[in-house]
């Protein structure tokens, strides 16, 4: 802990998201006077919980990666993490479904993702019959390694809003830096990354969904993204015993211990600065909250847009804004009454034709007639999240951000047939709709008005562009002094471990403002 170090401020949090929660112990646990202000009735933003009828659902992400995040924001404030959650490794990580190829090339056939290598290349053996994918697979994961590298020293832990900040952390003219940026396949797309490696589309297909943590298309995304994957290999995929939900409520419960003042059902209507410094925030309901400064946990666009609205720094964003909301999704929450015993913790029942099904996504900007279905069945590790021998089934399909004309109230019903037949014909889940004994569903409407996030946009941002895509609005904010970003539309971006780190990214830029005396007080801080 470095308080006596730091000046205190009082800061205001808006948004107890992932990011939010990660800001405010941080700060707290430097000393700071730490406000978080959170509109729902719950802080966790979309790792929310949904109980009815026996079952229990997390609401939002279910894939716990890079545990190492998680625990250096608890080492802030001298905790250990495993003080606070039981987590479990999943081996095998992913189980993969794929449809019969239609011209006979095969069977209708399932992969499962485990992250010994040597034990993926004879999965890879028996899968393919062959040397040819195993072999690319594994030098595709020594790539990984490498961007993974490159990332942990220019690109993680920091505040980067462009390729000008990066090059700034060990100079422009730096050799290694340059080697190391040359390094970053600038101009490659994750999907040709991927495709230079393997021949068989199948397994291409499982390789593409290490980026979908970040809700964007691999045939436009940046092959930086691809030390994604050796993140996962080498920290593994965990679950939270309690769900995913246990995470924001062990965060909530180290913010209360160090003194952060929690209030939910508090809606932000607008920062208030004077000049170009932030000076506070005011709710809805016309309450006024004084701060020297305010980590927005809000989507960052919504943050210029709703929160700065009118100010000539909000009407500046706008003119520059070139951001792109990722895709957003559909979820079906199914409590059944039996398990399909194929369904591993963690499962993808994919797509017929990848490219056919970002095209449809990202680019027409409608549903994709024959999706990739990811299915989460927890009952597999803790069975008392469903009544004896049941299951709660979490469904999610990607879909485009919300467009005009989008009416997810009449387009669910047809949608949700096609998920349900996509399940039985792919992964066998004969009989699915049967054992339904409970269902509910979230739609893009609903997360755009829920979570406050851009255009129903369950990724933030999204991450496209072969050159520039992986950069993000960076969490210190140049145009307004006192205004830092923390989430999954800023800096370094979607999923929960970098959700985490955006958070401890904003409060560490906040806390080193504020040591430098670059960050003046109002007078309210204590």
């Amino acid at each position: 802990m470095i308080a006596s170090e730091s000046p205190s401020r009082r800061i205001v949090v808006i948004g107890g998201g992932l990011a939010g929660l990660s800001s405010a112990c941080v700060l707290a646990a430097r000393g700071h006077s730490v406000v978080l202000l959170e509109k729902n009735e719950w802080v966790g933003g979309k790792a929310a919980v949904h109980r009815a009828e026996g079952y229990r659902f997390d609401m939002g992400p279910t894939i716990v990666t890079l545990p190492s995040v998680l625990k250096k924001v608890f080492s802030e404030a001298d905790r250990a993490m495993e003080d606070y959650l039981d987590m479990i490794p999943l081996d095998p990580q992913w189980r993969c479904f794929f449809d019969a190829d239609e011209s006979g090339g095969h069977p209708a056939s399932v992969l499962d993702l485990v992250p010994n290598i040597d034990q993926m290349k004879n999965h890879l053996r028996d899968f393919t019959g062959g040397d040819q994918n195993g072999n690319g697979y594994e030098k595709f994961i020594q790539l990984s390694q490498q961007l993974h590298g490159v990332s942990d020293r220019f690109f993680f832990w920091r505040s980067v809003g462009g390729l000008r900040d990066t090059m700034e952390v060990g100079g422009a003219f730096n050799a290694a830096v340059l080697k190391d940026v040359m390094s970053l396949r600038m101009g490659k797309s994750v999907a040709s990354v991927v495709r230079s490696h393997v021949p068989d589309h199948r397994v291409a297909q499982m390789m593409d969904h290490f980026t979908q943590y970040v809700g964007s298309s691999p045939y436009q995304s940046p092959a930086v993204l691809c030390g994604i994957a050796h993140m996962q290999t080498e920290e593994g995929i965990w679950y939270p015993m309690g769900g995913t939900r246990a995470v924001p409520e062990a965060l909530e419960k180290l913010a209360e211990e160090l003194g952060v003042e929690i209030h939910t059902e508090t809606d932000v209507m607008r920062i208030e600065q004077d000049g170009n410094r932030v000076t506070g925030v005011v709710t809805v309901d016309g309450q006024t909250f004084p701060c020297d400064a305010v980590v927005s946990n809000c989507d960052a666009v919504r943050t210029y847009r709703e929160l700065l609205k009118d100010t000539p720094i909000s009407k500046s964003f706008e003119k520059s804004n070139k951001y792109e909301a990722a895709c957003s999704g559909v979820v079906l929450y199914l409590g059944l009454d039996r398990r399909f015993d194929q369904f591993l913790h963690h499962n993808f029942v994919f797509s017929r034709d990848a490219e056919e099904e970002f095209d449809y996504i990202y680019r027409r900007g409608e549903p994709a007639p024959d999706p990739t279905a990811y299915v989460c069945a927890p009952a597999v590790s803790e069975p008392a999240v469903a009544p004896e021998g049941g299951e709660a089934l979490y469904i999610l399909v990607h879909t485009p951000y919300l467009r005009p004309g989008h009416d997810w109230k009449k387009m669910l019903p047809e949608y949700r047939e096609v998920i349900l037949d996509k399940l039985e014909k792919t992964a066998g889940a004969t009989g699915i709709r049967d054992a339904i004994r409970y269902e509910a569903s979230l739609t893009p409407e609903g997360i755009h008005h829920r979570y406050r996030v851009l255009n129903g946009a369950i990724y933030g941002l999204a991450s496209h562009g072969k050159y520039l895509g992986a950069f993000k609005p960076g969490n210190r904010r140049r145009d307004l002094k006192g205004l830092y970003l923390a989430g999954g539309a800023a800096h370094p971006g979607p999923g929960m471990p970098m959700v985490l780190m955006s958070g401890w990214i904003a409060a560490d830029s906040l806390d080193q403002d504020a040591r430098a005396g670059s960050l003046q007080t109002t007078g309210v801080g204590v």
